[in-house]
């Protein structure tokens, strides 16, 4: 069965409801950027920027891909994040570039590397999983080692409901990286499944938790296959969807799948 390709809805479609629902409630420090009538242009996104930031948005036109340069490698030599205008998903990237820098320098790096491996032709099983998580990654800051021993074997029930509790003093927390799944969440009631890198720590924060997952990446500890990414299916976090406060939520939806045999994920990174 061939997978439908998400088409966002248009900026004057999109209910103005899920801004307020998870994921996309967590960005509202850029509200002005998603819930406007009007698309932000190039300018208005640099003017974002986080002190410091040396990359900058430029308009994605014919004349600036004739440049012949990888979409990375543009971003490595010249500070060149090339954007669409008046796209969701470019809008997006933008929002996880001004939130998580380092991450996506990270990524960058790590993608320059393999291009200057395979060559600009062929995609290594690192570069699957770098752009994996670009897309849909989240990060996970997990303070309960004991969640884990649930989460490997896909005991989703465990996970989400007896665990419940878990998701809302702080054992468990979730920052979500990936710009599309910011994308999939302007369509009411998706079931939005994250691909996860977890970072374990007695009191490790999110923050901790991306610093620690971007050095991690930076240095080729992690993402180097993407069958360590481990599934998360948001839709079972308390909050992110309105269906997940039944408890048959978890056997019913179809991002709660079974895990596949001889399926083994890593060791989490370590933080501090």
């Amino acid at each position: 069965m061939k997978k439908t390709r998400y088409v966002a809805p248009a900026r004057e479609a999109v209910d103005p409801q899920v801004f307020g629902r998870m994921p996309l409630a967590a960005w509202r420090e850029h509200a002005g950027l998603i819930e406007g009538r009007d698309w932000p242009s190039v300018e208005v996104l640099n003017a974002c920027r986080p002190t410091g930031m040396r990359e900058r948005f430029v308009a994605q036109t014919r004349e600036l891909l004739a440049d012949g340069l990888h979409y990375e490698q543009r971003i490595a030599e010249r500070g060149d994040i090339a954007t669409r205008e008046s796209n969701w998903h470019d809008l997006f990237n933008a929002l996880a570039w001004l939130r998580h820098p380092a991450l996506k320098r990270a990524l960058n790096a790590r993608q320059m590397a393999e291009i200057a491996r395979m060559g600009p032709k062929q995609r290594s099983r690192a570069q699957y999983a770098l752009t994996h998580f670009d897309e849909a990654g989240v990060v996970v800051a997990l303070c309960d080692p004991a969640l884990l021993a649930l989460w490997d074997v896909h005991d989703w029930h465990g996970l989400f409901w007896r665990e419940r509790a878990a998701w809302l003093d702080g054992r468990i927390q979730v920052e979500l990286f990936g710009h599309a799944l910011l994308e999939h969440a302007l369509t009411p009631g998706q079931l939005l499944l994250g691909k996860a890198l977890v970072v374990a720590g007695p009191a490790i924060s999110p923050v901790a938790a991306v610093d620690a997952g971007a050095q991690a990446i930076r240095e080729g500890k992690v993402l180097c296959d993407p069958l360590e990414l481990r599934p998360l299916p948001l839709a079972g976090v308390p909050g992110w969807h309105p269906d997940n406060e039944r408890e048959v939520f978890c056997s019913e939806a179809a991002c709660f799948r079974p895990v596949r045999a001889g399926r083994d994920y890593p060791e989490p990174v370590m933080g501090s």
